[in-house]
């Protein structure tokens, strides 16, 4: 998949009486606790072909990020590559939520990754032969930032086929991560060893190639998509009632509110990459995929705890916990000159984001009900990418002006502060959220307690 940052599964709606009328069905045989959303077949084929194909995304986006950096030697412009390949995501997402539920999934999906592979394969040939320009950059990047923006919902919605029960929702989310943050620790340190040795192209071709494994996974799912919901509602109407829900519900818009701040400021950091490997620790692209490398190990290592947990419960909670994490990741990572040092608040920095990332969407996608789902995720994926290019293109200014160790020491700042503000709303949160997990059987009601205290 293009976008190689966590991209979890959404749970199969279940009636509740169907989700905790059998409670071993998150343990099935053959699979432990930590592993159990793997006995369905649709998630293990996806599995098994997105574990291919993100170690190439990654290693295209190690690739694209020294390109573009060897080609110009500018912070902004790394910047604005990426707000280039994210801005249509922010425009595109939320309507793609409301059309893609008119269509076949899978053959929006086929058409997306097949979209992605062309890119990879065009940049690689142009790379190599040395045809590349940063104008070509920039509108291949546009290109899979179009595509990205449909994509997104898509997979989120058909993600529902996968996963059949709800319990399994937690599991399949942290599998999900592990496996982009595995990926995310091969990926860059092959990119950054191939770079050395060879040139950007090379990635890019691999990329390209491994797109394939993800065709094959969609070709051989047994999905029934014979059959569509006919709406009678015009799309502009469901976006209207999606974004009132969001803003609304206090426990969703308090999650998104956070979540568009560490997105916006957080973020972004990973585009000044390059320019911390290259000026502040004098290294080259080798340096620049040991950095992505231990940051993938700190969000791999939270997705690990992640998946062994039982319950959503709790995960509020760890909510401003992670976003604190996170920022203090990035001001010491800013603060940093050595490499060990940077590889260890890198990781710390991984880490948070991770949780938080994770919790979020595990939170939301428990909380809300199952006729608003796919509108809420595609307002998920304008927060998570849409935001992601103003934060790109705000680093990259920043950055120009006031350099990029400074420009991400303010960033950490900005994260920390936005979970302060979310401690602010923490009792009014707990109190909402608390009937709705009492109904989904995830707490006991005030009834049930009192029973089981006798």
């Amino acid at each position: 998949m293009r976008d190689s940052r966590i991209d979890p599964p959404s749970p199969l709606s279940m009636s509740e009486e169907n989700s905790s009328s059998h409670p071993s069905a998150s343990s099935a045989e053959g699979f432990s606790h930590a592993w159990r959303a793997l006995r369905h077949r649709n998630f293990r084929l996806f599995f098994t072909g997105q574990s291919i194909s993100l170690i190439g995304s990654w290693m295209t986006n190690v690739a694209t990020a020294w390109l573009v950096y060897r080609l110009t030697g500018s912070a902004l412009l790394l910047g604005t590559v990426g707000f280039c390949g994210q801005i249509p995501v922010f425009f595109l997402a939320p309507f793609a939520g409301v059309w893609i539920e008119r269509l076949d999934r899978r053959t929006v999906l086929l058409c997306t990754q097949a979209i992605f592979m062309a890119q990879s394969l065009l940049l690689a040939a142009l790379t190599l032969s040395g045809h590349i320009t940063m104008p070509l950059v920039i509108l291949l990047s546009v290109v899979g930032g179009i595509a990205n923006a449909v994509d997104m919902p898509a997979r989120q919605s058909f993600m529902i086929k996968m996963v059949n029960n709800r319990d399994d929702l937690s599991n399949a989310i942290a599998l999900n991560s592990s496996m982009v943050n595995m990926a995310r620790l091969i990926g860059p340190t092959v990119a950054g060893l191939l770079i050395a040795i060879t040139s950007e192209g090379w990635c890019f071709l691999i990329d390209g190639i491994s797109y394939i494994a993800v065709l094959a996974s969609l070709l051989a799912m047994r999905i029934d998509d014979s059959v569509h919901a006919q709406k009678k509602t015009s799309a502009l109407i469901e976006l209207r009632e999606g974004w009132n829900y969001v803003t609304g519900f206090v426990p969703i818009r308090t999650i998104f509110v956070l979540f568009t701040v560490c997105s916006l400021m957080g973020m972004p950091f990973v585009v000044l990459m390059p320019v911390f490997a290259a000026q502040v620790l004098h290294g080259g692209p080798h340096t620049l995929g040991i950095l992505m490398g231990a940051m993938g190990i700190g969000t791999l290592t939270s997705a690990i705890s992640l998946a062994v947990r039982k319950s959503v419960r709790g995960l509020v909670t760890i909510l401003p916990i992670a976003a604190i994490v996170f920022g203090l990741g990035l001001i010491g990572f800013g603060l940093s000159r050595w490499l060990w040092l940077s590889m260890l608040t890198v990781m710390i920095a991984g880490l948070g984001m991770m949780q938080g990332l994770a919790a979020s969407n595990t939170v939301m996608q428990t909380l809300v009900p199952e006729e608003m789902r796919s509108r809420l995720m595609s307002y998920y994926t304008m927060a998570f990418i849409g935001m992601a290019p103003f934060g790109s293109l705000l680093a990259g200014s920043m950055a120009h002006r006031l350099g990029t160790p400074l420009t991400v020491i303010l960033n950490g700042a900005a994260v920390i502060v936005g979970a302060l503000w979310f401690f602010t709303q923490l009792h009014e949160v707990h109190r909402q959220v608390r009937p709705i997990y009492q109904r989904l059987g995830i707490i006991p009601t005030d009834k049930t307690a009192k029973l089981q205290n006798r």
